[in-house]
Formats: structure tokens, C-alpha cells, sequence
């Protein structure tokens, strides 16, 4: 079996951790390095629901997307909800790693498995100086509609579901996907040529003034479902790599969903 400071070693290169943004917060949180690990679960987020997953499942290592503490912290006392995390995974042998920006930004990252969960087929990076997004093409040409009705069919339901703004009818055969939020986007997907972009978290105001600019399609997704589909990438990589070593991992992937929007109501109609 090898040692956890072995396998972190492995995902540092599939993710190099300078490749992360400056503000973020990326590597191992906690964890002993000459521990020996046998089962690794990837998850998106390194919330309560998750810890309980992998000590349930007997993992000596979760593997996240988004950080624990992205802004730091001065206690990991158990009465909050981040240091009940922490005694969690450490009273029971539990390392956690995360790959956050450099995961998004990696060959394949996450805008990768985005585009294989929706079966795009990538023709080049949406914003080629860091890497980040992705331009896919579609086999066949399709609705707008038709493009966010795969969109709900492929990537894990969420409370929210799937949002467009545009046209139902308008054809679609090139987009832009970026796994989480997307936004800022909005400017390389314009310059890309593309018809439609699928990202996450998409605000009212950028996209109110998205739709005045262009014809530009805008598809959104929850921000956990648009990254899900990384873990079920990342977790194939790791296995790749344990069957190059030898070093048998059993390597899972959550089902738990931890989006945080739990349900919706549709409103009867338009206000008065």
C-alpha cells in the first residue's frame, strides 16, 4: 500500500499546486504523510456529509474540489462547523487533499469532464492564456432547448435544475462550457464565436446585459453539478495511476449530493 505522501505526490502532478490562483487555498488540510492509504473518495465538497461518507467507508483519504478554509482561519474548534470536520478526519485517521483552480485550469481539468458528462466533443480552451473552459463542439446540430434539456438528463439533479436565457428555437452547434462560476466569462465566450454557454452561479445583471449584447445563449447550472463530474474523472486518473504502481486503491466517488439549494417553488405567474 503506498504512503499518503505518495499519493499526494501523484495528484500534485496531475494538478500542480502553483497553477493555483493566488487567493486560493490548495494541497493537503490535514493528514500524516508516512500514513498508508487503501481507499480514496472523491467529492466536491469537504462538508460534514462527506467526512461521515468516508468514515462509513473505511477512507484513509477524501479528495475535494473546493477548499475547507479558502480564507484561513485561527481555530478549528469542534463547535464550528469547518472544525467539526477537522476532528472528524483527524479522530479517525482520515487525510484531506484539495485541487481547486489548479484542477480547474489542468489538461484534463475541470471543464474537460463537464464537456464528456454532456458528450461534447473539445475542439481547444475557452480562454487559452490560463487554460480555463472549454470550446466543444456538438455531433449534430440542436435546439437551444434541446441543448439545456441534455443538460438536466446528464449532470446530477439539483434542486435548481437547469436555467436559459435566449431563444428555445435557436440553433446550437459550437458552445462553451466552464465548470462552476462563469460570469466573468462571458466576454471570451463572445470572442469564441460560439452559440450557447453552459457554466454555473450566472447573476442577474451580467445576464440581463449578456442578452442585450448578443444572441448568446446562456445555459446555467448549480455550481456542484457543473463540477461533479471532475471527481468521476479525477477518481478514473487515480485509478490509472494505482494500477500503474500496483498499489491496489480503492478509489470511490460520492453520490451525496451537497448543493446547497435543497428546493424550489415555481411561481404562478408574473407579478401584477
Amino acid at each position: 500500500m503506498p504512503r499518503l505522501s505518495e499519493v499526494i505526490a501523484e495528484l500534485d502532478a496531475l494538478w500542480p499546486p502553483e497553477r493555483a490562483e493566488s487567493w486560493d487555498a490548495v494541497g493537503t488540510v490535514c493528514g500524516d504523510p508516512d500514513a498508508e492509504v487503501t481507499r480514496v473518495l472523491f467529492a466536491v465538497d469537504p462538508v460534514q456529509e462527506i467526512a461521515d461518507e468516508a468514515v462509513a467507508l473505511g477512507a484513509d483519504l477524501i479528495v475535494t474540489h473546493h477548499p475547507l478554509y479558502l480564507r484561513g482561519t485561527t481555530t478549528v474548534a469542534a463547535g464550528h462547523f469547518k472544525g467539526r470536520v477537522v476532528h472528524t478526519l483527524i479522530k479517525q485517521d482520515i487525510a484531506l487533499h484539495v485541487a481547486h483552480t489548479n484542477a480547474d485550469t489542468a489538461e484534463p481539468g475541470v471543464s474537460d469532464a463537464l464537456a464528456g458528462a454532456l458528450d461534447l466533443r473539445v475542439v481547444g480552451p475557452l480562454v487559452p492564456e490560463n487554460n480555463l473552459g472549454r470550446i466543444c463542439e456538438l455531433d449534430r446540430p440542436e435546439t437551444l432547448a434541446d441543448f439545456a434539456a441534455r443538460a438536466a438528463k446528464r449532470l446530477p439533479a439539483t434542486a435548481q435544475g437547469i436555467r436559459v436565457a435566449g431563444d428555445p428555437g435557436m440553433t446550437v452547434r459550437r458552445v462553451a462550457v466552464s465548470g462552476g462560476s462563469g460570469d466573468s466569462l462571458f466576454d471570451a465566450a463572445r470572442a469564441a464565436g460560439v452559440d450557447a454557454f453552459l457554466t454555473a452561479d450566472l447573476r442577474h445583471h451580467p445576464v440581463s446585459e449578456a442578452v442585450q449584447r448578443s444572441s448568446l445563449g446562456l445555459v446555467d447550472a448549480a455550481h456542484w453539478a457543473t463540477e461533479w463530474p471532475w471527481c468521476e474523472q479525477a477518481a478514473a486518473q487515480l485509478d490509472e495511476i494505482s494500477d500503474r504502481h500496483g498499489w491496489d486503491l480503492r478509489v470511490h466517488v460520492s453520490k451525496t449530493v451537497t448543493d446547497p439549494w435543497s428546493f424550489h417553488h415555481t411561481s404562478p405567474g408574473a407579478p401584477n
